[in-house]
């Protein structure tokens, strides 16, 4: 038998595929984000808002606001009533039974966050700040025009637990959910008109 002689492969040679090109991973570590940091005008607004909805601050001073224009006090104080039971319930009994964890992003470090923004200790399921903002948003929106204001400003508080990195999305559907189901039982027992 007489081998026949190699021919030597063009690289053009369709025969073999060439190797797929990847992006480079980097390897320096992502810089944490703190007070310190240049934010985008939309984490700015999320950092904000998150950090104005602290205990629920921002939905008691519309909850107030209302208050002061109905000329009535008692509606500032059964706001404040049912919100502080539903974050006991939420904070307290139902994070107790998930024990999520939350994104690590702000865990990492101990720098002050940007708005003097706070670091739950909590679960991560439910938000609580998402069930707070659609338990008021439930509330507040019984009788009124501004219904859709109320509840397109819950979504946006929702959805910035997720935009600073202290929430899962399934943590502020989760809340969310709570909220409106906590809301209309509240609204059958608690007048806010």
């Amino acid at each position: 038998m007489v081998a026949e002689p190699a021919v030597p492969r063009s690289e053009e040679s369709h025969d073999v595929e060439p190797e797929p090109e990847f992006a480079p991973v980097p390897t320096e570590a992502v810089e944490p984000i703190t007070a310190d940091t240049d934010l985008d005008p939309a984490s700015h607004f999320f950092y904000a808002l998150s950090s104005a909805c602290d205990h629920g601050l921002l939905w008691l001073l519309l909850g107030s606001a209302r208050a002061a224009r109905k000329g009535d006090p008692a509606i500032a104080l059964r706001l404040g009533a049912v919100l502080a039971a539903e974050s006991l319930l939420t904070n307290g009994v139902i994070k107790l039974a998930f024990r999520r964890i939350r994104p690590q992003d702000h865990f990492t470090h101990h720098e002050e966050l940007p708005y003097g923004m706070r670091r739950p200790i909590t679960s991560s399921f439910p938000s609580g700040h998402a069930a707070t903002a659609f338990m008021a948003a439930t509330l507040l929106s019984k009788g009124t025009r501004l219904a859709p204001a109320y509840f397109a400003l819950a979504a946006l508080v929702a959805y910035s637990r997720v935009h600073v990195r202290m929430h899962h999305p399934a943590d502020v559907v989760g809340g969310a959910t709570l909220g409106v189901a906590l809301g209309a039982i509240a609204r059958r027992f608690v007048k806010l008109t």
